[in-house]
């Protein structure tokens, strides 16, 4: 291919730092992997949630996830980071450091998002025949200073990509302008987290539907020290309402099922212990239950669920998609964190209320157990859920022949 005097001239700068070889203290797993990377940090859990897609689609699939500076949720996802997903900085585009990092990482297939192209880290993993492709393209992503003044390289760069996607009409113009053929470049929808269909037993499913038919449930998952006394208030307010109402309560972070109990008892709530194989019966108020792979249960067969965490500042949250993917409204306090784009969709769609206090919790909670009323946010929050589906589709389409392409070549 030739090679534009933009591009020599960037090169020619490029070779100029120090080629700092970064170290790597992660071995490269064993088997296939998607490089994925994520310039634009406030997509990264969109990113997350289509690394998992692919690993969800392809057996022994791993993904490295790569962005400019750690990502903000980064360390709360360290101690919890998905089996077979990766995190790291990507590494300078002096020709020494991408060396290292394609000698290390060796991927099968690489999907980079959003723009800020590096060219000597295209080239060279194009020169290993590694498979590229350009998904959630922006306009600004194609704007900065090399951009600005060095076009001749995007141009160069662009054809790489044996598919080029982008978030907006005005993203496909910006790379029309950098000599891209209208033809090769496919404007989406923008790239956005989906939620995930969390599993559940479907014996426990059927068995505690039977045991609770024809009473009205709320679920509150993920309930810290801080905020029991806000939900246990709310649910008392909710049965003067609603006299067979069922809370299912899982107690997390600060807050155990051990400290929970007595609590929950000293209030006089009739309670009955999930983990220990009991069962509500007519009686029971509060299901008590901290097991985490019971969650996709409980969203299943809770029309709503307070989503804890977000009533306390500097608590773990919730992703809410997980919760509209099961057909739960959503009910959820203003501290959110990392989640917050999520929440806002949700919200805007009215598939999820903010609340500040029990007497608002109890209040929504009240409202919303009825089946009219919770299945209008459902399909609300099912739509939001919903949203990506067609372009996840396609990119674990390319990704899936891409790499049955390269069966054999390692």
């Amino acid at each position: 291919m030739a090679r534009s005097l933009g591009l020599a001239a960037y090169r020619a700068l490029a070779r100029r730092g120090d080629g700092r070889i970064p170290s790597y203290d992660t071995i490269r797993p064993k088997g296939e992997l998607l490089w994925i990377h994520c310039p634009e940090t406030n997509t990264f859990l969109a990113v997350l949630d289509l690394a998992l897609r692919q690993i969800a689609s392809r057996p022994g699939l791993n993904v490295l996830i790569t962005s400019i500076s750690p990502p903000r949720t980064e360390d709360e996802f360290a101690a919890t980071l998905p089996s077979g997903i990766f995190l790291d900085i990507i590494c300078e585009d002096h020709p020494a450091s991408v060396q290292a990092f394609l000698d290390h990482w060796s991927p099968d297939c690489c999907i980079w998002t959003w723009g800020d192209l590096r060219p000597n880290l295209i080239f060279a993993a194009h020169d290993l025949d590694i498979p590229l492709f350009l998904i959630d393209g922006e306009a600004a992503g194609f704007d900065g200073r090399r951009d600005r003044w060095l076009p001749d390289v995007a141009r160069s760069l662009l054809p790489l990509f044996q598919a080029v996607m982008v978030r907006n009409p005005a993203a496909g113009r910006r790379l029309a302008q950098l000599g891209l053929g209208k033809d090769v470049v496919e404007v989406t929808s923008a790239l956005r987290a989906g939620g995930h269909a969390l599993p559940c037993n479907e014996t426990d499913l059927a068995e505690l539907s039977a045991a609770c038919v024809g009473r009205a449930i709320w679920y509150a998952n993920g309930v810290h020290q801080e905020e029991l006394h806000t939900v246990l208030a709310a649910h008392r307010q909710a049965l003067s309402l609603s006299h067979r109402l069922l809370l299912v309560l899982r107690p997390a972070g600060n807050l155990s099922p051990q400290e929970a109990l007595p609590q929950i008892i000293s209030e006089d709530f009739r309670v009955a212990c999930w983990d220990d194989g009991q069962f509500p019966d007519e009686t029971t108020q509060i299901l008590l239950s901290e097991d985490p792979h019971d969650i996709g249960l409980f969203y299943r067969i809770a029309p709503v669920s307070f989503l804890g965490g977000s009533l306390v500042a500097g608590r773990r949250n919730i992703d809410p998609l997980e919760a509209a993917a099961l057909g739960s409204a959503i009910l959820y306090g203003p501290r959110v964190g990392r989640f917050l784009q999520s929440y806002s969709r949700l919200a805007a769609a009215g598939a999820a209320r903010i609340i500040n206090d029990s007497a608002a919790l109890g209040m929504a909670v009240s409202r919303l157990v009825a089946p009219d009323q919770a299945a209008i946010m459902a399909h609300a929050g099912w739509e939001v859920v919903s949203e990506g589906a067609a372009l996840m589709d396609k990119i674990t389409d390319l990704v899936q022949d891409a790499l049955d392409s390269r069966q054999g070549i390692y």
